[in-house]
């Protein structure tokens, strides 16, 4: 099955990516396989939309989406979603906002669900990314779920983490609280025919004053649109692209995409110490009881993790 598959993926089938991306995202076999066969191949511009709930971050990845294909390239999206507390899903699915991409087969667009990571980003999101870069798409566009002060996991993933803002919400001081601020490579005002914009620009002025330096020596741009009626999303577009070349320029690139690895490691390694300290029970009773340290028990989980994988 996995050669066929691969053959399929190799040949451009959509549904070969598809089906990969499931095996992957359910943690079978065969998608290890195929990411040890596919892994490192392809240079997609992989670019991260946060933002608070309600910011605009579907519209506005549907229109980036509309210029990137203006231009002839070719977009993948993945929208992470909440997880269903029952099945593990995601909540919200496909973006009902990209719905007119679907049939354009230049656009890919797929929701997976954050698995309850606190940084709403799975290590099954970075193992799909790998998957869509292989593919040989020109874009990749990551959605968040949109969790606010735990949402800095985005900027190991991403090589351009786009801040998403709105008027009349606090969002400058929220995000100058939550740390966001520190992550984002450009920040984009979205929704500025609401009051308040040209206000929350100044403010976003303000508070990149007080900012420490980009750690590559990058000026961090402020945006202004209105993802509704398409505002604004060439001139955002245009500077992602900067934004890239600056990355290549400074050889910062190649160090982060090994953050990107060192993040969907950690991932794993916490999805592993999860699914064991939900079957240890018995384990957590005895450190509830003083019986047993936090460390000895973790020490247990281990030495059981490891007597599995050998």
């Amino acid at each position: 099955m996995t050669a066929e598959l691969a053959r399929r993926f190799e040949e451009g089938d959509r549904r070969a990516l598809a089906r990969a991306i499931t095996l992957v995202e359910s943690g079978h076999p065969a998608g290890a396989e195929l990411l040890r066969r596919f892994r490192g191949r392809g240079q997609a511009r992989v670019v991260g939309l946060t933002g608070s709930p309600g910011s605009g971050k579907s519209t506005l990845a549907d229109r980036l989406i509309e210029e990137a294909r203006r231009g002839g390239e070719t977009v993948a999206v993945l929208a992470v979603d909440p997880s269903s507390p029952f099945t593990g899903g995601a909540v919200l699915g496909d973006r009902i906002r990209m719905m007119r991409h679907y049939r354009d087969e230049g656009v890919f667009i797929r929701s997976m669900a954050s698995r309850g990571a606190l940084g709403g980003l799975a290590g099954a999101t970075v193992a799909a990314l790998s998957l869509l870069e292989a593919f040989g798409f020109d874009w990749v566009f990551i959605e968040t779920v949109g969790v606010g002060q735990s949402e800095v996991d985005i900027a190991r993933v991403a090589d351009t983490t786009v801040l998403v803002l709105t008027p009349a919400a606090g969002d400058a001081v929220q995000a100058f609280k939550a740390g966001v601020m520190e992550i984002a490579d450009l920040i984009v005002v979205n929704k500025f025919d609401l009051p308040g914009g040209p206000r929350l620009v100044e403010e976003l002025k303000a508070t990149l004053e007080l900012a420490p330096p980009h750690p590559t020596g990058w000026e961090v741009p402020i945006l202004t649109t209105v993802a509704s009626r398409g505002e604004g999303a060439r001139e955002l577009l245009d500077a992602i692209r900067s934004h890239r070349r600056h990355l290549e320029a400074t050889g910062t690139l190649e160090p982060h995409r090994l953050e990107r690895v060192r993040f969907e490691v950690q991932a794993v390694i916490q999805e592993w110490g999860r699914k064991l300290s939900e079957a240890a029970e018995p384990l957590l009773r005895q450190v509830a009881r003083g019986e047993k340290t936090p460390e000895e028990v973790a020490e247990a989980l281990l030495q059981t993790a490891r007597s599995r994988s050998a």
